[in-house]
């Protein structure tokens, strides 16, 4: 006899790791960057004129006329050659690299990803600054891995906390984010540095390192990473993307590594996307070979720090009595801590009726998340948009004040 048919809507099984999962921060995001009337620091979105769209178009005609056929076939899961030298001649700046260290990615997002698939088991441990990159927390639980969030102060991890945490929980592997970090906009000076290689060092555990702000410095300043201290090429891998410093949607990064991680980071990204586009990838690399890079982050830096100064200025004065808030030196965000009595998730419905937008801070901790927090990326506006906004936002925080 067959079974009558439910009149339920068919729903597909959902695989236990994305239960609860229908939605996410980071779709939220991009959500609330969409609407036109409200003024978004939700996301780290550049402006699109900041884009240098007549070097990028020039070479992607290049590529087609001159290596078209090339340039829309199959590559290899390792990244274009071209590529992967270019990529090794700006890590050798800090760190000596040579192209058969590079393993090319879509962006660093996709590189958390394949790191994730190469080196975690379900219910490893995987040790992350409190509080970290939301997506990073994503792609790691997504793997069975269980984060545990570090102290951390206002120059990075704490050293003595992230020796504590190992030696009670025994990590499979520690990842930071030491330059303009997301969400917090901190950076580790020399000195946290090498006392986290210590660290890690004498425990043996390895560290995975993102960088994709790193160049984004508004004193002129830069700090290597953490993986160019003596000691730690070996035992880190080292992520870069180009997102941040020439275009989001040219979906291209890179991982450094040294010794046999390198083939199973490969194989573990032939499983996943076979190989990164081989036409942004001929692009990238023409762009890096005939572009001044470092001019145009330079031109685009000066633009972000006058918007960071209009940020910090203007929402100073609206935070409440005994708020923290940081004052990067480089990158994309800031972070305010409202204090005790306030949620920033239960303030966000009248921030954006008010015509605002943030992102509150619970969603980057791993565990132990302070609700009053919030990230706010100051490079999307301009300062007179940025100062109006953050006037509307502190009417918002003011009526919330207990």
């Amino acid at each position: 006899m067959t079974t009558p048919p439910s009149s339920a809507p068919f729903r597909f099984p959902v695989a236990a790791r994305y239960a609860g999962m229908e939605s996410s921060p980071l779709k939220d995001i991009f959500a609330l960057a969409a609407r036109e009337d409200v003024v978004s620091f939700a996301g780290g979105i550049p402006d699109p004129e900041l884009f240098a769209l007549e070097e990028v178009t020039a070479c992607y005609d290049w590529v087609l006329s001159q290596q078209g056929d090339r340039a829309l076939q199959y590559g290899v899961s390792e990244g274009e050659l071209e590529l992967r030298e270019q990529a090794a001649r700006r890590v050798s700046r800090d760190l000596p690299t040579d192209a058969s260290q590079i393993r090319v990615t879509s962006g660093s997002q996709e590189g958390l990803f394949v790191v994730a698939q190469a080196l975690l088991e379900p219910g490893d441990v995987v040790l992350v600054e409190s509080p970290t990159y939301l997506a990073a927390v994503q792609a790691f639980a997504v793997h069975g891995a269980r984060m545990i969030g570090v102290d951390t102060d206002d120059d990075g991890v704490i050293p003595e906390a992230l020796e504590e945490a190992i030696r009670t929980h025994h990590p499979r592997m520690v990842y930071l984010i030491p330059t303009f970090q997301n969400p917090t906009g901190r950076t580790m000076p020399l000195e946290r540095r090498q006392a986290v290689a210590e660290v890690l060092q004498r425990t043996d555990v390895p560290l995975i390192e993102d960088d994709p702000y790193g160049a984004l410095s508004f004193t002129g300043s830069t700090w290597a990473p953490i993986a160019a201290l003596p000691g730690m090429g070996e035992r880190t891998i080292l992520l870069n993307s180009m997102s941040k410093l020439m275009s989001p949607g040219v979906r291209i990064g890179w991982m450094r590594a040294e010794g046999p991680v390198l083939d199973t980071l490969a194989v573990a990204k032939a499983a996943i996307s076979m190989q990164s586009s081989v036409v942004d990838q001929l692009m990238v690399a023409r762009y890096l070979e005939t572009v001044d890079l470092d001019a145009h982050v330079a031109r685009v830096s000066a633009v972000y720090r006058e918007r960071r100064d209009a940020m910090s200025a203007a929402i100073a004065p609206v935070l409440p009595d005994g708020a923290h808030v940081t004052r990067p030196e480089g990158g994309m965000f800031l972070w305010a801590a409202l204090g005790e009595g306030y949620d920033a998730q239960e303030m966000l419905a009248d921030a954006v009726e008010a015509g605002v937008a943030y992102l509150p801070g619970w969603s980057f901790y791993a565990d132990h998340a302070d609700r009053s927090t919030m990230r706010l990326s100051f490079v999307t506006h301009s300062p007179a948009v940025i100062e109006d906004a953050v006037a509307r936002l502190g009417e918002v925080i003011a009526a919330h004040r207990a």
